[in-house]
């Protein structure tokens, strides 16, 4: 009887592809990564080409001599890692380990784990796609080449223990980019009016919003000017001037890739990304259900591809016809078309099986697999279904020379919408206006005129900065989550109430990395390389050829860096406050949360205290020294070191006056700016 050998990346598909492929298979697992590059050095001979040097890592020699040995009984091995350039590698790494000859080489792959799905992929089995492999090797070595030549420097200039990464600094960089924006924001003045009108015959009243007049849009930016309009309408006739009735459609979203799962994860179900792809893994991998077995609940979960199989499609639309009804089938394909490269061509992430509906697994899963599920079979289903469609009522109506606005919209026909809603969804509008017609005159009720303040643009959260990263084509769907899981782990950027705020140390790291090496943290040039190495992916242009045009320019740039640090002297800043224990001056160090001061003295002396940064402007409220201050998470504030003071700052104060009514006045960016958002006044202090 012929035995083959399966090997599969992590332990949890074993037992599902067993369940399988039966008794003649044996499965086991590598655990992913069997080789790599070495810890304690760069790893990559620069003499030899850039080769890179892989040894077997820490803690795989077990599970290597234990595949060598299922190996040697087996009649033929099937490496079956997962299918994307990564497993790709893991397969070409594993054959060197294993030494598997070319000739005995067997690589299959399967989007999902089903029982055709792998039946299928065993009875076609490839040789090692050596593109996809170059693909991951260019990505490491240049990841290893930027992590490993720059991090010291980091060590040197800020404290042990920092790192930089070709698309963490990026990350970070565009982080820190929009924390800048936020403080130099200054909010201008605008106003609105809306005109509550009762409609004869109606018992609720109509608010209509200020348009302008006949000709144009009007800009409201003074109480002035919005009292003067106001007095100029109290004795119009308001009247319908036009009404508009209309439908629009609203197209069926699209099935998730993993950028919009962490997206929408994030924002429907408040998981962090990493918590989306470790539950998305295990929904993939298999989970084991009572009275089922093992199964793999959803495709691959590492893709940035829209596209559904046929098989697929066809099953989900013959459900959703004998489920909802033909009105709510949709007949033509919704998928995207995208002009970048679709990473290996895999299909968007789906249910396995669309007859597994969530309500079915809720007591069988984990609560958290159960949402997870629910959100990505609710998507699919979606998408395969007809779109909504509103009715909508566009009312103008006219007073005097000027013009106010209402409109409504109503579910005619709800279509996906009977499945999944999103934030983005409109419901229907409370006050339909179909009592409505034109020339129909109106009363008056009252005027309710706002002021409001525009707003800085808001903080980035994990998913708005996933859709930022993918917008500008940085990393691709395996890293987003590890990048922001570095960040955060290395405390560059704190997470508090959603929102992403840069540290101290953060702010460091990015200064010394936009100083000294512009183009690691260069947006246009980190997506140019991305393209770059899609295009190893395709086999159009050699790894080593990219490696050889980055290496020299990163060299050089660590030379001069290196130079640069030489001539400043990294010395403790040496403080007046004295150390209670063994009266050394103390000095400020960084630590996790920022810095703070500690004794020189160290380790026979281990004294340390919070630092209180004066920032040398007088308190508004008391007159002490305002102090820099830290959320318990790390985000920056200004405070006054008077406990008994409640003044607090999210920007600096300065010791200036406002000369229009005499509070205290804070720096943003190259302005200063009155503290009291009703004065409004600002001062440029570029040439101050």
């Amino acid at each position: 009887m012929a035995k083959y050998l399966v090997i599969v990346e992590s332990p949890a598909k074993v037992k599902t592809i067993k369940k399988f492929l039966g008794a003649n298979y044996e499965v086991a697992a590598s655990n992913g990564h069997v080789r790599d590059l070495p810890k304690s050095s760069l790893g990559i001979d620069i003499d030899n080409d850039y080769e890179p040097k892989y040894i077997t890592i820490r803690g795989k020699g077990d599970v290597l001599a234990n595949l060598r040995k299922l190996v040697k009984k087996a009649d033929k091995v099937y490496l079956a890692t997962d299918p994307d350039r990564e497993g790709e590698a893991i397969s070409w790494h594993l054959a060197n380990a294993l030494k598997i000859e070319d000739k005995d080489i067997n690589r299959i792959s399967f989007n999902e784990i089903t029982k055709n799905a792998v039946k299928a992929s065993i009875k076609e089995p490839r040789k090692i796609n050596m593109a996809l492999v170059d693909a991951q090797q260019s990505r490491r070595v240049l990841d290893r080449m930027v992590g490993y030549k720059i991090s010291p420097l980091l060590w040197a200039k800020v404290k042990r223990g920092l790192s930089a990464g070709r698309v963490q600094s990026v990350a970070l960089r565009i982080i820190c980019d929009r924390e800048d924006e936020i403080n130099a924001f200054i909010p201008e003045e605008y106003w609105s009016i809306d005109a509550v009108l009762d409609m004869k015959g109606e018992k609720k009243p109509v608010t209509a919003k200020f348009m302008g007049k006949e000709g144009g849009k009007i800009n409201l930016t003074s109480k002035e000017q919005v009292d003067g309009i106001i007095n100029e309408l109290k004795d119009e006739r308001f009247y319908v001037a036009e009404v508009k009735k209309g439908e629009r459609t609203k197209k069926a979203p699209l099935p998730f890739t993993t950028s919009t799962l962490q997206q929408e994860a994030a924002k429907t179900l408040n998981f962090s990304t990493q918590k989306t792809m470790r539950i998305a893994q295990q929904l993939y991998e298999g989970i084991d259900i009572k009275g089922m077995g093992t199964v793999g609940l959803i495709t691959y979960l590492r893709t940035d591809s829209t596209r559904i199989s046929d098989e697929a499609d066809a099953l989900a639309r013959n459900f959703i016809r004998e489920n909802y009804g033909d009105s709510y089938y949709m007949s033509s394909d919704n998928s995207e078309k995208k002009g970048k490269k679709i990473q290996d061509a895999h299909e968007a992430i789906r249910p396995t099986n669309i007859e597994l509906i969530p309500s079915q697994l809720k007591d069988l899963i984990s609560r958290d697999q159960f949402k997870l599920y629910q959100l990505i079979w609710k998507r699919f289903t979606a998408s395969r279904m007809a779109g909504a469609v509103y009715e909508t009522t566009n009312v103008r109506i006219a007073a005097g020379e000027y013009r106010f606005g209402v409109s409504a919209s109503r579910i005619k026909f709800d279509g996906y919408m009977s499945v999944y809603m999103s934030d983005d969804d409109e419901k229907s509008d409370a006050v339909m206006l179909n009592s409505l017609t034109e020339n129909s005159v109106l009363a008056l009720n009252k005027f309710d005129n706002k002021q409001h303040f525009t707003q800085p643009p808001a903080h980035y959260t994990e998913a708005s900065l996933v859709k930022t990263l993918e917008e500008l084509g940085i990393g691709r769907p395996s890293t987003y989550a590890p990048t922001i899981g570095t960040i955060i782990a290395r405390r560059y950027v704190i997470k508090e109430d959603k929102n992403l705020y840069v540290t101290e140390i953060g702010e460091a790291v990015n200064k010394i990395m936009l100083k000294s090496f512009p183009s690691i943290v260069d947006v246009n040039f980190t997506a140019n390389m991305e393209s770059l190495l899609d295009k190893v992916e395709e086999g159009a242009v050699n790894w080593k050829t990219v490696v050889r045009n980055f290496y020299p320019d990163l060299d050089e740039a660590v030379k001069i860096a290196e130079k640069e640090l030489e001539n400043v002297k990294i010395e403790d800043e040496v403080t007046d406050v004295i150390c209670e224990n063994c009266g050394r001056n103390m000095v400020v160090k960084y630590g996790p949360h920022g810095k703070f001061l500690a004794c020189p003295g160290f380790p026979e002396c281990r004294n340390t205290k919070p630092y209180l940064e004066k920032v040398g402007v007088a308190c508004p409220k008391c007159g002490s020294d305002v102090i820099l201050l830290r959320t318990k998470k790390g985000r920056k504030y200004y405070g006054c070191e008077n406990k008994d003071c409640d003044f607090m700052s999210w920007n600096k104060p300065s010791s200036q006056k406002c000369p229009e009514c005499g509070g205290y006045m804070v720096e943003k960016g190259n302005k200063l700016v009155c503290a009291d958002s009703q004065c409004g006044y600002v001062k440029n202090t570029e040439n101050n």
